[in-house]
C-alpha cells in the first residue's frame, strides 16, 4: 500500500527533480500547501500573500523506502535553517516544511529534527515547520518535470542542475 508525504524545501523544481530519481518514490508532484487561498496559482504564490509554500507531494512505497530515508534526502536537498528562504529565493513560499499525512510521519519528522540538532548537523537551529497537510493544490502542468523540459533555463543551469548533480553523487545507492 502506498503512502503520501508533502514537503517544502524552497523551489519545487529542485525537490521534484531529485525525488523523481529515488527508488521507492512512485510519483513526485509539484504544488502548493499551507496557505489560505483556494485554488492558488503560481503567480499568486510567488507574490507571497497566500501563505502557501511551494511543495512536492510524494507517493511512495514504504516497503521500498522508509519515511526516515525520505526525510534524510529532503534535509540534504535544502538548508532547513534558513527561515522563509532558500538561497536567493526569499519569502514564506520558499520555507522549509513537512506537511505530514500520518502520525508516524509527524513523529519521524520530530525525531530526525531532534537527531540533527543533537548531532549539530547544521550550525544553526533547524526552522522546518511540521504540520498536518490540510490541502494540496497541484501546480500548473508546466511545472511538472520542469528541469527535464527546460535545461536551458538560467535558474535551472545556475541552481537546479548543480544541486541535482550533488544529490546524485550523495545518494547514488538510492537511485533507480
Amino acid at each position: 500500500m502506498t503512502q503520501k508525504i508533502t514537503l517544502a524545501g524552497g523551489c519545487f523544481w529542485c525537490i521534484e527533480g531529485a525525488f523523481k530519481q529515488v527508488r521507492g518514490v512512485l510519483k513526485a508532484e509539484s504544488g502548493y500547501a499551507g496557505g489560505h487561498k483556494e485554488n492558488p496559482t503560481y503567480e499568486d504564490v510567488c507574490k507571497g500573500e497566500t501563505g502557501h509554500a511551494e511543495v512536492v507531494q510524494l507517493t511512495y512505497d514504504p516497503q521500498a523506502i522508509s519515511i526516515r530515508e525520505i526525510y534524510e534526502i529532503f534535509f540534504a536537498l535544502h538548508d532547513p535553517t534558513q527561515l522563509n528562504r532558500q538561497g536567493n529565493d526569499v519569502g514564506t513560499q520558499y520555507r522549509s516544511a513537512i506537511f505530514y499525512h500520518t502520525d508516524e510521519q509527524r513523529q519521524q519528522a520530530y525525531d530526525i529534527i531532534a537527531d540533527m540538532q543533537a548531532d549539530k548537523t547544521w550550525a544553526n537551529e533547524i526552522v522546518t515547520e511540521v504540520e498536518p497537510l490540510e490541502k494540496f493544490w497541484p501546480a500548473e502542468d508546466y511545472h511538472e518535470n520542469y528541469i527535464e523540459r527546460n535545461p536551458e533555463n538560467a535558474y535551472c543551469q545556475a541552481v537546479v542542475s548543480p544541486k541535482l548533480a550533488k544529490f546524485r553523487r550523495t545518494f547514488a545507492d538510492r537511485l533507480e
